[in-house]
């Protein structure tokens, strides 16, 4: 049987935010997302339907056209989808496979890198935080801070910690933001690098 997903888009270029941030991977961009965030930047990725599909074999042949060694699979909500066959697939050939996703979905596939990133819209699966590599929390309004805090319980201990300010409201958050990290050292701030730089 022939696995494919519904693509928004893929493309090679420079990870923006969080651990890997700096680092050249590839992305490919789900559709279907029944998060809603208001803020989101890609609410086009929202309906699956809308979106072609690929095949496994026509993805992975797309990310080898390129020297990358992460691949990172996004959204939309990438976890809606099962990833394992994927997954495995781009293990195979030797890349390392990272997910960016809310987890409010079961997350599927041996994934090497797994950032968390949960939204108020629809909390988080306590099976999705245990399994988080990189825990990171946009601020749209300074509440978030502390809603944020509320789930270092459920985390793995070595699972990295990241505020990140939403793009529009970083004057208001970012200082708050500062304060904090400073208070709270097991913190650290991320930043969309990608829109400062202006690539995708």
């Amino acid at each position: 049987m022939v696995v494919s997903y519904p693509v928004m888009e893929h493309f090679y270029t420079i990870q923006g935010e969080g651990r890997y941030t700096g680092y050249p991977a590839y992305f490919i961009r789900l559709g279907g997302c029944d998060v809603g965030c208001v803020w989101c930047d890609v609410k086009d990725s929202w309906d699956a339907d809308k979106h072609p599909k690929m095949s496994v074999t026509e993805l992975l042949n797309e990310v080898k056209k390129t020297p990358s060694k992460i691949v990172v699979i996004t959204g939309g909500e990438p976890a809606m989808h099962d990833l394992s066959p994927l997954v495995d697939a781009l293990k195979s050939e030797g890349f390392r496979a990272h997910i960016e996703t809310s987890g409010a979905h079961p997350i599927s596939g041996q994934l090497d890198w797994v950032c968390l990133s949960p939204k108020k819209f629809k909390a988080p699966l306590k099976e999705a935080l245990a399994l988080a590599n990189e825990f990171k929390v946009v601020v749209f309004h300074p509440s978030d801070i502390e809603w944020a805090s509320k789930f270092l319980k459920d985390l793995p201990i070595h699972c990295e910690l990241f505020l990140q300010p939403e793009w529009s409201k970083a004057e208001i958050v970012l200082p708050l933001i500062i304060d904090f990290v400073k208070s709270n050292p097991n913190w650290k701030i991320s930043l969309q690098t990608h829109k400062f730089l202006n690539i995708p």
